[in-house]
């Protein structure tokens, strides 16, 4: 199955509700419907919709606006104010286009015009009945587990939260393996958290960002008058950490030299300072960290073997982003939480077609690349929405190239066919037409249907073939 085949389709096979007073139109939609595979339900009222509701679970509302009695506008309204999410489509003809807007503001997801064209209803039900797919998909999602910030719920991810606890209260070294950006300093925060030495300080340094020649003092201080301009004795990171855990990070960066000396540390557990006389003694517990391959290091003698077995004793190691994809969306709502809260902002909705964005990406660059793409995308939301433009080019480069290969194919008519649906994009691009020449090309008005910006609309107008610029 692909992921536009028949599981949430249909919001499980609930029946598509359509409220039409004009009979030959409501026979007209029911059929277009039932011959695209979908169960259907026709009423001629608002009120006998409402009555439907209450003994009914339906997947979605065709509803006309001008109806007898209550019309569609009301009936959205009631809906939205009893808290009921349902998918609501609504239909209005050209001279009411306005209507549609203020049903759009209402909660409607999305309106199809008069005369209506019956391709133009397949895609709208289906644009809808993705969408909710989506946001349901992510809404029933159990919690992810969570081990001080590390968030997960595969199988790599469940058995590094359990390693982790059972080896924080060691006061051994630990290793910490994992490529750039899968969140080493996070665990190394984690197991500091999770250890006895908790109430001790945390002290993080990056092994590449010192100089090698200021390294040594960097790490066990110096006397006063050690070197030229050292005016005054100062603490090295070894007594910053005290009753508390050191973390080294990339290690593989780290000296040769200096190696033999943390080496002897690790085993006296002594240090001298630069210009002293005599070693003292330390108390603190050393986490290091690194992407490289050490092992590969010691071959080309980048590394010392005997320092890579002493911390190799505990190691553990991250898993890519790549290797636990069904974290992303638990990763996804979690760090919309953290960063909306932060922004004071507010995310109600995301596009389909972004969350299939997000979804799909690669990610080399790991949780820190996925945090940085959401951190845009919250910052650029000007409506409550996430939107696949406010995403980084790249993550929307490769979502276009992916969904380039899909078939592009108008024939939805049975759910066995299903593998030739167009691509969210390609749905994307065939809205965007609809509601430009509902509006007689008229970007201003189009552009404010769609709720986006003008700028927006061109770029998206340019990227297609057919532009009517």
């Amino acid at each position: 199955m692909n992921q536009y085949d028949a599981e949430g389709l249909t919001d499980d096979a609930r029946p598509i509700m359509v409220v039409e007073d004009d009979t030959a139109i409501l026979e007209l939609l029911c059929e277009e419907l039932q011959d695209a595979g979908y169960p259907t339900l026709g009423v001629d009222s608002a009120e006998q919709a409402l009555a439907q509701l209450s003994h009914s679970d339906i997947a979605l509302i065709i509803c006309d606006i001008r109806l007898p009695g209550m019309d569609g506008m009301s009936l959205l309204e009631q809906l939205r104010q009893d808290d009921n999410p349902i998918g609501f489509i609504v239909i209005t003809a050209f001279g009411t286009i306005d209507q549609a807007v203020d049903a759009l503001k209402l909660g409607a997801n999305d309106f199809l015009t008069k005369p209506l064209d019956l391709e133009n209803l397949r895609t709208a039900v289906f644009r809808v009945l993705e969408h909710r797919r989506l946001a349901n998909r992510l809404r029933q999602a159990a919690p992810a587990e969570n081990f001080h910030g590390l968030t997960g719920n595969s199988e790599s991810m469940r058995l590094l939260f359990h390693n982790a606890a059972r080896l924080a209260d060691s006061d051994a070294p630990l290793l910490i393996l994992g490529e750039s950006g899968t969140g080493k300093e996070l665990m190394a925060r984690a197991l500091h958290a999770e250890s006895t030495r908790h109430d001790g300080p945390f002290v993080a340094v990056n092994c590449a960002s010192i100089p090698a020649e200021l390294m040594e003092s960097e790490c066990f201080g110096h006397v006063k008058g050690a070197f030229t301009g050292a005016q005054e004795a100062r603490q090295g990171l070894f007594q910053s950490a005290r009753n508390g855990s050191l973390f080294l990070d990339e290690i593989g960066e780290m000296p040769m030299a200096l190696q033999a000396k943390l080496l002897r540390a690790l085993q006296e557990r002594k240090i001298r300072p630069v210009g002293a006389e005599r070693e003292e003694p330390i108390d603190v517990r050393i986490i290091a960290a690194t992407h490289r391959d050490l092992e590969h290091e010691i071959q080309t003698g980048g590394f010392r073997s005997d320092l890579f077995y002493r911390l190799e004793t505990f190691s553990l190691r991250i898993p890519p982003l790549r290797e636990r994809p069904g974290d992303v969306e638990k990763l996804i709502m979690s760090l919309l939480d953290k960063h909306t809260e932060q922004q004071g902002k507010s995310i109600s909705h995301i596009e389909p077609m972004a969350l299939q964005a997000l979804l799909d990406y690669d990610y080399p660059g790991n949780v820190r690349e996925l945090e940085n793409a959401i951190i845009r995308a919250v910052t650029l939301t000007e409506d409550g929405q996430l939107h696949h433009d406010d995403l980084p080019e790249r993550i929307r480069r490769q979502a276009a190239e992916s969904s380039s290969g899909t078939a592009d194919t108008a024939d939805m008519s049975t759910h066995a066919n299903r593998n030739n649906w167009p691509s969210l994009e390609e749905v994307e691009r065939r809205y965007i037409h609809k509601v430009l020449d509902a509006t007689g090309g008229n970007k201003r008005r189009t552009a404010d249907l769609l709720g986006i910006a003008r700028r927006t609309l061109y770029r998206r107008l340019e990227e297609t073939s057919d532009d009517p610029r």
